[in-house]
């Protein structure tokens, strides 16, 4: 087991990706924070999958669009477990709306969620790896559009693109420190978010021509490379985007 002895957390981990990578963290050996924004039955239930696997869970709420709780929910998973090691900032958001119509209110829901909260999580973390004397692991769940444009997200894209410089500066910066830090791209992943196209026949059809692996992809296909990058086996690699989308972004024409 590659994360015996670790500490992950997780934001976003009650369900999806998110979940995924919860699972394959734990049964890599890691004990894990599931960070959510919610207390719910759901991230009880992630917990209680990490715990069938031997390893300890904590489950800690907290609005990570707010700098302050950002940080709280750090301070308080250190608290819980002892020390870091991981953090995987995967929670995120995204609005659907023509461009002229994109409301300030849902722009800054976007953008705190997606783009303030793993800054400020991310600072709080090198903070407590900083006063321990240690490096540590910052894996981003960012999405193909950090790259490719998606018309009526915008803002959508705009936090990915935002993460992608966020963390190739960290990379950096924090490389002295002996923290790496990378992003994963999702593509079309089948989770709850996507349920909606999973539905529509037509507009699946359409994607799945997209994507030559043809098929969508699976919450265990963005976990397993997360377990890689969290793992001593990706101490050589940071400040990179790694795309997990069945060869969609070099492939993809928007309809």
């Amino acid at each position: 087991m590659r994360l015996q002895g670790k500490t992950a957390l997780v934001t976003g981990a009650s369900g999806g990706i998110g979940q995924g990578i919860v699972e394959r963290l734990a049964t890599e050996g890691a004990d894990i924070i599931v960070a959510v924004h919610t207390a719910n039955d759901a991230a009880q239930e992630t917990a209680e999958a990490v715990r069938a696997r031997s390893r300890q869970a904590w489950v800690i709420v907290g609005d990570l669009a707010s700098a302050t709780q950002a940080a709280d929910v750090v301070n308080r998973a250190v608290a819980a477990a002892g020390r870091l090691h991981i953090v995987v900032n995967n929670a995120g958001i995204e609005v659907r709306a023509p461009f002229w119509d994109a409301t300030e209110t849902d722009y800054d829901r976007v953008l705190d969620t997606n783009l303030k909260g793993p800054f400020f999580l991310t600072q709080a973390f090198v903070r407590h790896l900083r006063a321990e004397g240690r490096g540590g692991k910052v894996i981003n769940i960012s999405s193909v559009h950090e790259d490719l444009p998606f018309p009526h997200f915008t803002s959508y894209c705009v936090s990915k693109g935002g993460l992608r410089m966020l963390m190739r500066n960290l990379a950096i910066e924090l490389a002295p420190l002996g923290i790496t830090v990378n992003n994963i791209a999702p593509g079309a992943i089948q989770t709850p978010i996507n349920r909606k196209l999973t539905h529509d026949q037509a507009r699946l059809d359409a994607l799945m021509a997209q994507i030559p692996l043809g098929r969508l992809g699976q919450p265990a296909d963005v976990a397993g490379l997360a377990a890689f990058l969290a793992s001593d086996d990706a101490d050589y690699v940071t400040g990179t985007t790694l795309y997990v989308d069945g060869g969609l972004l070099w492939n993809y024409a928007e309809q």
